[in-house]
């Protein structure tokens, strides 16, 4: 597991003034990876680190020499600590790099962003036992979780070709649906758009295919966490998922948040991996003791919807749900690296695991649409007198998240948004 350093130092303050705001999601506590570029160049993606309202380009610094995020990546976690660790030290107020360093910062809002890193694999988890819970009772009433649910991290292999950064428009798709009075199913637009609040974990250094990664050594092989929206159309969904499960209802777009927050920043908000005594304890192979002391991740999560009509008026976002993957996931993400090669799957530096949508125990912390909704029978009123069962278009949604606690400098994750076009 990754330690609490000088780098968390609650005191330490940056050169970049920005970076000191209260309630910034990047202070120099935080640096996380993306890749940018000026807005309307046509140059490369370079490797850039996230410090308050500035893009600190990486090669500039002389800190690397690649734009290879994926190289990065792929580094031993100790290289990746001691990377931390300098360009921590350069942005500390009073540091000699101040004055060559300023020459390798660019403004956030004069940049644009492409997916953090080259994602090669991507595959969708169902560890939010509570949106298990309660989407299965829409389907099983008696039986929501299916028998396999509490012994295994259920998966499916999705496509990393539609896979998006935030901002980036998303188009309703088409695909087959049965209408529940008809005999046939017709070709059309999905009328139950949804999304899914999720995190994605992506993976650093990989390993040899036919050697699994254990339990004890799978958080090595992570290399931060990013914000995940899994667009899902529940119609296409619910006609075609039998017998192999999600395939045109998930595959035409997912959204990601520019920043990958690394695994050495979530280090002061880990959390215990426990399970309640009347469910079934994990197989030896998914159990570690580092694990059980720290193996989960305390991230809050909400989501905001803005309607075409609201941003017409001027008006913000507004919150539609509010939780915490702490509530929400039934298994760790070491778990679910472990689990992906046990039978000897090869991950690479860039894939991405999906958590599954990360809806909590409450009413306000569900994670879908189709849960908030019931299945789309009763509708949500927004404060401008319009409702929604599933998403309209040119509404946009936005995933947020951050971790705070007594102590500690509250990071954030930015955000994964995107805007439905019909």
């Amino acid at each position: 597991m990754y330690e609490i350093d000088a780098t968390h130092d609650p005191k330490r303050k940056s050169w970049v003034e920005s970076a000191n705001a209260a309630g910034t999601d990047f202070p120099i506590q935080n640096l996380p990876f993306g890749r940018f570029r000026l807005s309307g160049s046509r140059d490369a993606f370079r490797i850039g680190v996230a410090v308050g309202d500035q893009v600190l380009d990486l090669r500039a610094t002389g800190l690397i020499d690649t734009d290879d995020m994926n190289a990065l990546m792929n580094a031993v976690p100790a290289e990746r600590v001691q990377l931390r660790r300098k360009i921590s030290e350069g942005l500390t107020a009073q540091s000699a790099k101040q004055a060559t360093w300023q020459k390798a910062l660019v403004p956030q809002s004069a940049c644009e962003y492409t997916v953090p890193c080259r994602i090669g694999d991507y595959t969708d988890f169902y560890t939010g036992i509570h949106h298990a819970t309660t989407v299965g009772k829409l389907f099983r009433p008696d039986n929501p979780l299916m028998p396999n649910y509490k012994w295994v991290p259920i998966g499916y292999h999705g496509r990393a070709s539609s896979l998006v950064v935030s901002g980036t428009t998303v188009k309703r798709p088409n695909g087959q649906t049965l209408a529940p009075d008809a005999k046939a199913p017709e070709l059309g637009p999905s009328k139950r758009l949804d999304y899914e609040l999720e995190l994605g974990y992506y993976i650093g250094q990989g390993n040899a295919q036919g050697s699994p990664i254990s339990i004890d050594n799978a958080e090595a092989h992570l290399f931060g966490v990013g914000l995940f929206n899994d667009w899902s159309a529940r119609d296409l969904q619910a006609w075609e998922y039998q017998p192999l499960g999600p395939f045109l209802a998930k595959n035409f777009s997912s959204t990601v948040a520019p920043w990958i927050v690394t695994m050495e920043a979530l280090a002061p908000f880990r959390s215990p991996f426990t399970r309640a005594k009347d469910d079934p304890q994990p197989l030896p192979y998914l159990d570690g003791q580092r694990n059980r002391e720290q193996g989960q991740l305390d991230i809050l999560l909400e989501v905001l919807i803005q309607t075409a009509r609201m941003r017409e008026a001027g008006e913000a976002p507004i919150r539609l749900t509010h939780g915490s993957a702490l509530d929400a996931a039934y298994w760790t993400a070491a778990q679910l690296v472990t689990h992906h090669t046990v039978n000897g799957c090869n991950l690479q530096a860039g894939d991405l695991l999906g958590s599954g949508t990360l809806s909590g125990s409450t009413e306000g912390s569900a994670g879908s649409l189709l849960e908030l909704t019931s299945g789309g029978k009763i509708p949500i009123h927004l404060p401008n007198g319009e409702t929604r069962t599933f998403l309209q278009d040119g509404d946009t949604l936005i995933l947020r998240g951050w971790c705070e606690r007594d102590g500690v400098v509250r990071i954030g994750l930015g955000e994964a948004a995107g805007t439905i076009l019909g």
